[in-house]
């Protein structure tokens, strides 16, 4: 007959050990309020448009130039943005874009101070230079996962093989 296990078993401790989930979350949270942040910055134009026409009596043509000079910086500074990307890195250059805007944001202040039209202008290039560096890689990223992402598919296809579809996660757009 084998031998009967002692009661005791209360006494002893079972330790497992598990491993930590990768998780996503505070990128996905990163990039989700940066998303927000970049809205809000770009319908920024249409807020600030009608109070600068009755502080500074403008006509339609300034009233359009702020338009024109918001999305004008995304032109003339994409090139520049994408160089800096490759001379610093994606994060670096994310994180000087974020400086970037928030310069932007900070130039208002003084702008607001000393009521000048100009400065205004200034404020919102800098601001939209800041926002072109980070949707350049926001955008830059996401396509070089679906490029991967597509030359895999269709190497699935081809083969004799069954292959699972790779697995996505939350952050494939993420920085």
């Amino acid at each position: 007959m084998p031998p009967v296990p002692s009661s005791n078993l209360t006494s002893q401790s079972v330790t497992t050990t598990s491993s930590p989930t990768n998780t996503y979350r505070a990128a996905l949270w990163v990039v989700t309020t940066l998303f927000f942040m970049w809205g809000f910055l770009t319908c920024l134009n249409d807020i600030l448009v009608p109070h600068l026409k009755s502080i500074f009596d403008l006509n339609y043509f300034q009233v359009m130039l702020i338009q024109f000079a918001f999305f004008s910086a995304y032109f003339i500074f994409s090139i520049p943005s994408a160089k800096v990307v490759d001379w610093i890195g994606y994060k670096k250059t994310m994180v000087a874009g974020l400086f970037t805007m928030g310069l932007g944001s900070f130039l208002f202040i003084p702008a607001a101070s000393v009521p000048s039209y100009p400065l205004f202008l200034g404020a919102l290039i800098v601001l939209a230079a800041g926002i072109t560096k980070s949707r350049l890689i926001r955008t830059s990223r996401c396509l070089a996962r679906r490029r991967r992402h597509r030359a895999g598919s269709i190497w699935r296809k081809r083969s004799t093989h069954w292959a699972p579809p790779s697995r996505r996660t939350s952050a494939d757009c993420s920085f």
